[in-house]
């Protein structure tokens, strides 16, 4: 498996971290990103910073337990949940953690984003599911994220914000986007307007084949319900 030098890493951390600063996917010190350097190294932005100021000295390296190895700063507590879904999937290799508003608004009411009213949201997410509340910096957040790091490209964290990863820290990133964007929609359409027309299931699992054609590994499977309107 080939990884990200640890340069190139420490790189892509803080402007990752710019973005969602900008996107205002996080507020104040709030979010993290971690990348997979090597088969059990990790580098990943620190506690009590904010994700649109980092410096590199501020990143922290650590291994697959958690252990620190290298930086003066201390890594979050929310790390745990990174390091799990990396235990959990060897494919994946970057993380990334945010409280996008709209995904948490949906996190804190309890709807996964789960209808399928966008093709490019099927093919990509297919249903983002909630995964279950826990306590912040215990051990129950990484238990509850690792059911779907095989499954899925990320989940929403009930009553917190948005987590999700991939094989390249960019696609992290953009699935973050992508939640947000499809949250939006959402929103929009079953909330404002009152009115939704679902993808058929026969459009779907078309949708669906599509994915496997693209190489994407991951997604859930959304279906089809009487509730659009």
């Amino acid at each position: 498996m080939e990884y990200l030098s640890e340069k190139k890493a420490k790189k892509v951390i803080i402007d990752i971290g710019q973005r969602m600063y900008a996107r205002n996917f996080v507020a104040a010190n709030d979010g993290n990103i971690s990348i997979k350097t090597g088969d059990n190294e990790v580098w990943a932005t620190p506690t009590g910073v904010s994700k649109g100021y980092m410096k590199k000295k501020m990143l922290v390296k650590v291994d697959l337990e958690g252990n620190l190895l290298e930086g003066s700063y201390r890594p979050s507590s929310e790390l745990k949940m990174h390091l799990r879904a990396y235990q959990e999937n060897q494919d994946i290799q970057a993380v990334c953690h945010a409280h996008p508003p709209i995904c948490t608004c949906y996190a804190i009411a309890g709807i996964p984003l789960s209808q399928p009213v966008l093709a490019e949201a099927v093919i990509t997410l297919g249903d983002v599911p909630i995964a279950p509340y826990a306590e912040l910096g215990s051990e129950e957040v990484p238990e509850a994220v690792a059911p779907y790091c095989r499954t899925h490209n990320g989940v929403l964290l009930a009553n917190h914000g948005a987590v999700t990863w991939a094989e390249e820290p960019y696609a992290a990133y953009y699935h973050l986007e992508s939640m947000e964007y499809y949250a939006k929609i959402l929103l929009i359409t079953d909330r404002i307007l009152g009115s939704q027309k679902q993808l058929t299931q026969e459009q779907i699992e078309a949708l669906l084949a599509m994915r496997e054609k693209f190489g994407i590994k991951r997604g859930g499977v959304p279906l089809h319900t009487e509730h659009g309107t």
